[in-house]
Order: C-alpha cells, then sequence, then structure tokens
C-alpha cells in the first residue's frame, strides 16, 4: 500500500513545488518506488522532471474521470523509481467540469486507487489554492505535508490550510493525518526566519520536521535545466536538506 502524501499550502511561493519535485527525487535515490501526481495546471513539477505538456498525449486532466486508463498517462522520468503524472494547463478547467458532479471531490482519490499496489510513496503537487483539484488531493492522500516559507504571511496561509485540513478530515476523508510542517527557503541571517521558526515550533511542537531547507541558489537554478536539485548539484545545501528530509518522511509517521 502506498504512502500518498499531499503537498499542500494555499499561499504560492512558499516551496510546495520545490518540495514535490526534491522530496520524490530524493526518496527514489533511496530506492523507494515513487509517483509525482502533478494537480497544478502550471505543470511546473512536470517541467521540473524534464517532462512538458506539449510532449506528452495523455495528462492527468485527460484521465481524471477514467481510471481505467490511468496507466497510459504515466512516464518514466530520468530518475530510476521515479514515475510522473503530468500535469495540463487544461487542467484549470477541471473545477468547472466536475462542479455538477455527484461524489467530484473524490475522482482523483478513484483515479489513483488502481495505482496503490506499483508504488511505494504517491506524491501530489498542488496549485496555491482551495479550488477543487486541491480538494481531490485532500481526499486522494493518507498524508499532509505542509511547506511553510519562513515569513510573516505564511503563517496567517497555514492557519487557514489547516482549518481546511481540519474539515476535510471531518466530513470526507477522516483517515487524512498531518505529517509535518516543513521549513523552507530558510534564511539563518534574517532574524524574522528564527521568529516565524520559534511561533512554529511553539504552535506545532509535534509537527515541525527537524529537517530545514535553506534559500540556496541551486534550487532556484535546477528547474530551469529540467532537473531535480540532486541530479543538478548533489552536493549543494538544498540537495544535502532534501535528502535528510526524505529519510525523516520514510522513519515519520503521520498523526
Amino acid at each position: 500500500m502506498a504512502r500518498v502524501i499531499v503537498i499542500a499550502n494555499q499561499k504560492g511561493g512558499v516551496g510546495k513545488t520545490t518540495t514535490a519535485v526534491n522530496l520524490a527525487a530524493s526518496l527514489a535515490v533511496m530506492e523507494k518506488n515513487v509517483l509525482v501526481v502533478d494537480c497544478d495546471p502550471q505543470a511546473n513539477a512536470s517541467s521540473g522532471f524534464g517532462i512538458f505538456p506539449e510532449n506528452v498525449k495523455e495528462n492527468l486532466y485527460t484521465v481524471l474521470g477514467d481510471p481505467g486508463r490511468v496507466h497510459d498517462a504515466i512516464y518514466k522520468t530520468k530518475i530510476p523509481y521515479l514515475s510522473l503524472l503530468p500535469s495540463h494547463q487544461d487542467l484549470v478547467a477541471a473545477d468547472l467540469d466536475l462542479v455538477n458532479q455527484s461524489r467530484r471531490e473524490f475522482f482523483l482519490k478513484n483515479l489513483l486507487a488502481p495505482l496503490n499496489g506499483d508504488y511505494e510513496f504517491i506524491i501530489m503537487d498542488c496549485p496555491p489554492s482551495l479550488g477543487l483539484i486541491t480538494l481531490n488531493a485532500l481526499c486522494a492522500a493518507r498524508e499532509v505535508l505542509v511547506p511553510l516559507q519562513c515569513e510573516y504571511y505564511a503563517l496567517e496561509g497555514i492557519a487557514k490550510l489547516l482549518q481546511t485540513y481540519g474539515l476535510v478530515r471531518k466530513r470526507l476523508n477522516p483517515n487524512i493525518r498531518l505529517l509535518g510542517v516543513v521549513l523552507t527557503m530558510f534564511d539563518g541571517r534574517n532574524r524574522l526566519a528564527h521568529q516565524v521558526k520559534n511561533e512554529i515550533r511553539r504552535t506545532f511542537p509535534d509537527y515541525l520536521m527537524e529537517t530545514i531547507v535553506p534559500r540556496n541558489v541551486r534550487l532556484s537554478e535546477a528547474p530551469s535545466f529540467g532537473k531535480p536539485v540532486i541530479g543538478y548539484d548533489i552536493k549543494s545545501a538544498g540537495a544535502l536538506a532534501y535528502l535528510q528530509l526524505a529519510k525523516e518522511v520514510v522513519n515519520r509517521k503521520a498523526s
């Protein structure tokens, strides 16, 4: 049975896609069979693995309502043990497509159900919103990992996300659990970054991941080469952080 983890935060620019891509790649380096599901119409997680929407025939949008064809939309990446279910800009229409459908929150869960035995980890990257696609991802997941940029507005965003998480757990997916909060883009020279870290540790003492992802230029550069950071500069601080995060995720149980 796969561990299905959604990387979610309704605030943009906090490192969701960076975390999804690099955590998945780091798990694959540990020889874990991993599937990345790109749920964001911007398809940045897809291009982060060098797979571009215009170059593939099938994607998440084309198979969303047809679980029997899900394998047609899964592509091997250049990283052993790592596969991708890519996104497409057409996915932006999914909210409209689903709004009048029965059990509209469970299309993604039904789509991924046939894959549970094929992978050890299914990592879902979500758009920076709480629309129907993100809601579908929360209903399909067993665990939630929240990337949090070390700034004041990020604290407001996580409060809203956790409120949504609580409602989903109560009404739609009682099996979902919070895996943790991972601090991203951390600048140790910045006093505010330390204040945010201390506030998260005080508010969520059981959920703050030990790994802290630093602000790192290699993490920013890697996507332009269609690679995770471990394929671009494995000795960089960003790569080492995500390798450590992968080990922590493997050993950590959501609660």
